[in-house]
């Protein structure tokens, strides 16, 4: 019991800048086992943002809420999917080869291609919020972005265990991650991942949210595909891309 604590504990402290205990440090094997946990993140990160979301509509207007929401998703994962979003962007945009891919995604510096795709990426979110905002309230609607955010990570989660990491660095912060097969974070990383929409579904008594996880299957079908062609796999900034067009 008190290991699967410390694995979580690594979750929260590897995904998002939520403080932790002193005791949790960047294990290797901890890092590896806690994708099983990269759904429950969404939990907490979707409850903390829809709460923002709630509260921001409520002092000013749907669009505040929707910008809240953003806002307080950003600060408590430091931008983490973000990132790998914007990288995915100019990596795959400036480079032709599986090397120049590679290496554009590992450079710190942000492209025209970054820029552009993190402009349109949070208008659209920000059009979608509002409409979501305007058309559910309360309780309903906290469980919705909670929903977006928990099938994002799983399915970000299931391209881990579906396909091959391609960085032969390994100093990679995402190599631990992506030797993360296993029947229990397969395990997992399902059931967490499906509760909020079990719950979604209950709530509403709308049968097709239930849809929403073969249409992130099929996004995911799309993105690999592309990463698969272009580079042979995945990298921990696909895993990020992945993450948030799933959201």
């Amino acid at each position: 019991m008190r290991e699967e604590v410390k694995i979580f504990f690594t979750a929260v402290m590897f995904y998002t800048r939520i403080p932790c205990p002193s005791w949790v440090d960047h294990s290797p094997d901890y890092i590896n086992k806690s994708v099983r946990y990269f759904p429950v993140i969404g939990w907490m990160i979707g409850i903390i943002s829809g709460v923002g979301c709630l509260f921001g509509n409520w002092l000013i207007s749907p669009l505040f809420g929707s910008l809240f929401f953003i806002l307080i998703s950003v600060w408590f994962t430091g931008a983490f999917h973000e990132d790998g979003f914007a990288d995915v962007c100019d990596g795959f945009g400036g480079g032709w080869t599986k090397d120049q891919v590679l290496t554009i995604m590992k450079d710190s510096r942000v492209g025209t291609y970054a820029v552009v795709g993190l402009v349109l990426l949070f208008s659209i979110k920000v059009v979608l919020l509002v409409e979501l905002i305007l058309h559910y309230h309360g309780f309903i609607l906290l469980i919705i972005l909670l929903n977006g955010h928990t099938l994002s990570r799983m399915t970000a989660a299931t391209v881990i265990f579906t396909h091959e990491y391609v960085r032969e660095d390994e100093l990679s912060k995402a190599k631990p991650v992506a030797k993360s097969y296993s029947k229990t974070n397969v395990l997992m990383v399902f059931l967490f991942g499906i509760i909020p929409t079990i719950a979604m579904v209950y709530l509403t008594g709308h049968w097709w949210w239930s849809l929403i996880p073969l249409q992130l299957y099929l996004v995911k079908i799309v993105l690999c595909n592309f990463f698969k062609r272009k580079i042979g796999g995945y990298t921990g900034e696909c895993l990020g891309a992945t993450q948030q067009l799933g959201k």
